[in-house]
C-alpha cells in the first residue's frame, strides 16, 4: 500500500526588511519634525523667558530626547520583531504592561496622532485654498454638547481622505511608503534650512532683541522654564516610532539605535538653528503678540521675505505634516500588528498581505478609528489627557534596561548606562508629578481612558486560554 506523501507546509508570510540605516534615520527625522517646530515659538515667547532661556529649552529637551534614544539602543539588542516599545515591555515585564502600552497607542496616542496630523494638513490646505463646507447647515448639531461631527466638514472630509490615501500607499508596500517618507523628509529639511539661511543673512540682529524679556506670566524662572521644556518636548515626540518597525529594518540590532540617534540629532540641530532665526528676526514682544489663528514661523517668514515667504512656509508646513502623517501611519500600525501576533489584539490585525507583505488589516483598523476621531474633533483633548502616560512608559523603559542589564540579558555595553536611565527616570517622575498636581482631573481621566483596555485584556487572555 502506497502511503501518500505529505504536502509541504507553506512558509508563513512575513514582513519585508526594506529599511537601511539611512532610510531609518530619515523616518525618525520625518516623524519628529512635524508642526511643532513652526508653532511653538509663540507660546514660548509668551512664557516670560528671555531668548537665551528659550534656546536653552530646545537644547535641554533635545538632550533628554537623545538620552531616550540611547536608552532605547540598549533594548534594541533584545529582539528583531516588530512592535518596539510594546515588545520591549513584553520581554521585560510580561503581557500586561505591554498590552497597556499597545492599547493606549491604538486607542489614543497613535490614532489620535494620525487624526491630529491629518486635520492640521487639511487646515493648512484650507489656508491656501478655502474649502467648501458641505454640511454647514448641521454645523451646530452636537452629541452631548461635546462632539460636533458636522463642524468644519470640508476640513474633516479632506483629513479623512488624506489619511485614506496614505493608508493605501502603506497598504501597497513598505518600500513605496519609505520612499515617500524620504522625499517629504528631505523637502521639509530643505525648506527649514532655506528659512535658516534667509534669517541669518536677511534679518537684522538688533531687531530680535535677544536680551529682551516679555513679562507675560508672573511666574518664577524655574516654573517658566519647566513649562517651556514640556512644551518643547512635544516637538521632539515620535522618536521611538522607528522601533515599531524593527521587523522591517535590515540588521535591526545595529541599525535601529543608529537611525534613532541620527534622526534625533538632525532634529536637534534644525530646531536650535530655526528658533535662533525666529528670535533674531522679530522681537519677543512681536512673537508673543501673534494671534491664535496665525503660525509663528509664517509671521517670521513674512517679515523676511514678504507675502511669498508666508505662503512658502504655509506650503512647507503642509509638506512637513503630510510626510509625518505617512510615517506615523507606517510605524504605529506595527504595534497593533505585533499585539495581534501575540494574541492580545484582534486576530485579523496579524494578517500579512500575500503580495505586498504589509499588515494591511492593522492599517485599516487604525484608519477606521482615526477617522472617527477626526469626525469627533476630540483628538486634541484625548492626547492632552494621556500625554503624561507616555512619559510613564518612557520611565518604565529606563527601568526595563536596568532590569535586563542586571539579569545579563543585555550583554553588550549600553551607552551612558546607568546615568542616562537616571536622567529619564527623574524627568518622567517630575513630568507626571507636575501634571498630577497642576491638572488632577485631566490626569485621572487620562488614567481612566488607559484602563478602558482592562476588559479587552481579559477578553484576549480568555480567548488565548480557549484556543
Amino acid at each position: 500500500m502506497k502511503i501518500p506523501e505529505k504536502s509541504p507546509v507553506a512558509a508563513p508570510i512575513t514582513l519585508v526588511r526594506a529599511f537601511g540605516v539611512m532610510s531609518g534615520t530619515m523616518l525618525v527625522a520625518g516623524i519628529v519634525i512635524g508642526s511643532g517646530v513652526f508653532k511653538k515659538i509663540v507660546p514660548l515667547a509668551q512664557s516670560g523667558l528671555s531668548a537665551e532661556w528659550i534656546l536653552a529649552a530646545w537644547v535641554v529637551a533635545g538632550l533628554i530626547t537623545i538620552c531616550g534614544a540611547l536608552n532605547l539602543s540598549g533594548m534594541a539588542s533584545l529582539t528583531e520583531e516588530s512592535g518596539g516599545v510594546y515588545e520591549y515591555l513584553r520581554l521585560s515585564f510580561g503581557h500586561f504592561a505591554s498590552f497597556l502600552f499597545g492599547w493606549t497607542d491604538f486607542a489614543i496616542i497613535g490614532s489620535a496622532s494620525v487624526a491630529a496630523l491629518a486635520f492640521i494638513f487639511a487646515q493648512s490646505m484650507n489656508a491656501l485654498l478655502p474649502l467648501p463646507n458641505p454640511a454647514e447647515a448641521w454645523a451646530h448639531f452636537s452629541i452631548g454638547q461635546l462632539v460636533y461631527p458636522f463642524a468644519d466638514s470640508g476640513i474633516k472630509l479632506l483629513a479623512i481622505g488624506t489619511a485614506a490615501v496614505l493608508t493605501w500607499v502603506n497598504y501597497r508596500g513598505v518600500s513605496g511608503s519609505g520612499h515617500l517618507s524620504n522625499v517629504f523628509t528631505a523637502a521639509k529639511i530643505g525648506g527649514i534650512l532655506l528659512l535658516v539661511v534667509a534669517g541669518l543673512f536677511l534679518a537684522s540682529p538688533e531687531s530680535g532683541g535677544p536680551a529682551a524679556v516679555v513679562p507675560v506670566r508672573d511666574v518664577s524662572l524655574g516654573s517658566a522654564f519647566f513649562g517651556a521644556l514640556l512644551s518643547v518636548f512635544w516637538a521632539y515626540d515620535g522618536w521611538v516610532d522607528l522601533s515599531f518597525v524593527t521587523g522591517e529594518i535590515k540588521n535591526p540590532r545595529r541599525n535601529v539605535p543608529r537611525a534613532i540617534i541620527g534622526g534625533v540629532g538632525v532634529a536637534v540641530v534644525l530646531y536650535v538653528l530655526v528658533n535662533y532665526v525666529y528670535l533674531r528676526t522679530l522681537p519677543l514682544a512681536e512673537l508673543a503678540a501673534v494671534g491664535p489663528n496665525e503660525i509663528g514661523a509664517a509671521v517670521v517668514a513674512e517679515a523676511l521675505l514678504g507675502k511669498w515667504g508666508k505662503t512658502g512656509v504655509t506650503v512647507l508646513i503642509s509638506v512637513s505634516v503630510f510626510g509625518t502623517l505617512n510615517s506615523v501611519l507606517l510605524s504605529h500600525t506595527r504595534v497593533h500588528f505585533r499585539m495581534a501576533q501575540e494574541g492580545f489584539f484582534f486576530k485579523s490585525a496579524a494578517v500579512v498581505h500575500p503580495r505586498y507583505r504589509t499588515p494591511h488589516r492593522a492599517l485599516f483598523y487604525t484608519l477606521a478609528w482615526s477617522s472617527l476621531l477626526i469626525v469627533s474633533g476630540s483628538f486634541e483633548q484625548l492626547t492632552d489627557l494621556v500625554i503624561f502616560a507616555t512619559f510613564l512608559f518612557y520611565g518604565l523603559l529606563a527601568v526595563a534596561v536596568v532590569k535586563m542589564k542586571r539579569q545579563g540579558r543585555i550583554p553588550g555595553p549600553v551607552p551612558g548606562y546607568p546615568f542616562v536611565q537616571l536622567v529619564l527616570l527623574l524627568f518622567a517622575f517630575t513630568f507626571t508629578g507636575h501634571t498630577v498636581v497642576t491638572q488632577p482631573i485631566q490626569s485621572l481621566l487620562g488614567l481612566a481612558l488607559i484602563l478602558t483596555g482592562l476588559p479587552f485584556f481579559l477578553y484576549f487572555r480568555r480567548q488565548q486560554a480557549h484556543s
